[in-house]
């Protein structure tokens, strides 16, 4: 039986050393801000480029990894003997997935490939999974199996200071009454089917952090969290007021908190903030 390679994207917010440890291969989008091309968490790390969107008039623009390169990265897997798992972001936010089944399709050996419908910890979940059932040799169709439970058992809040990265990128989805006058509103939506989708406005930190624990303890209630995780972008004190409040209550731990990508900053703007948890 062939060994299982695990191949994501950059959006998945896994540091290098965790990549490494786990034996996940990571392809890397680009962002282009002010007539430069960026590869993401290679050549700018997303404090620096919070700073760069801050000073920019205009808003970046992702593109996913060209089919060439996913191409490359899995005839290398292929050559080694390994069978090829690539799990990657919501296609429905990029054209990341449909670029892997291209370069799927033009591979010389097996490779599969899933959409997670989630970004960041979402997808970060799925693909830690998979990769630890790859070590332990299960086969493709298990760790696929696996892979589709813990995808339904996924949540992931964003909540923004303002929509209009969201909005003008086109991810804003359903749910659009909510967007209007947003002085002074903070919108929380929650990503389903790899779309946003709206679901409450509040005026301040403190009631957002309240909705989103409420909705952590409805969803956990009578199961075992598996994983919790606060990402953002330039908005760490407002995750350190959550993470407070989730440590009190004393559910999981560790629930950490990291700096999202650049590819994901790009999407939610300056200030935001993801909880993204699994319970079974």
């Amino acid at each position: 039986m062939k060994k299982i390679a695990i191949v994501t994207d950059s959006t998945v917010d896994l540091s290098v050393e965790e990549a490494k440890n786990y034996n996940v291969e990571i392809v890397p989008l680009s962002i282009s801000l002010n007539g430069n091309v960026y590869t993401d968490r290679v050549d700018i790390t997303p404090s620096e480029f919070i700073a760069k969107m801050k000073e920019s008039k205009e808003l970046p623009k992702s593109s996913q990894p060209p089919v060439g390169l996913f191409l490359e990265k899995y005839e290398g897997l292929l050559e080694q003997g390994f069978e090829v798992l690539s799990i990657h972001m919501a296609s429905n936010l990029s054209g990341t997935v449909r670029a892997a089944e291209q370069a799927a399709q033009m591979a010389s050996g097996p490779v599969t490939v899933v959409d997670s419908k989630f970004i960041s910890k979402g997808l970060a979940f799925q693909v830690l999974e998979a990769a630890q059932m790859a070590e332990k040799g299960h086969t493709i169709s298990d760790i696929l199996e696996r892979v589709n439970d813990i995808k339904n058992k996924t949540k992931l809040f964003v909540v923004v200071d303002t929509l209009e990265n969201l909005v003008k990128g086109g991810r804003i989805g359903r749910g659009k009454a909510l967007i209007g006058s947003l002085l002074n509103i903070k919108p929380i939506a929650v990503l389903e089917d790899g779309q946003y989708t709206p679901v409450k406005k509040v005026r301040s930190y403190s009631q957002a952090t309240s909705y989103l624990v409420k909705q952590f303890l409805e969803d956990v209630k009578g199961k075992t969290v598996k994983g919790a995780a606060l990402v953002h972008a330039d908005g760490l004190e407002f995750a350190k007021t959550i993470k407070a409040k989730l440590d009190e209550l004393q559910v999981f731990q560790p629930i950490t908190i990291e700096d999202t990508t650049p590819i994901i900053s790009t999407h939610t703007g300056p200030g935001a903030i993801a909880f993204i948890y699994f319970a079974e």
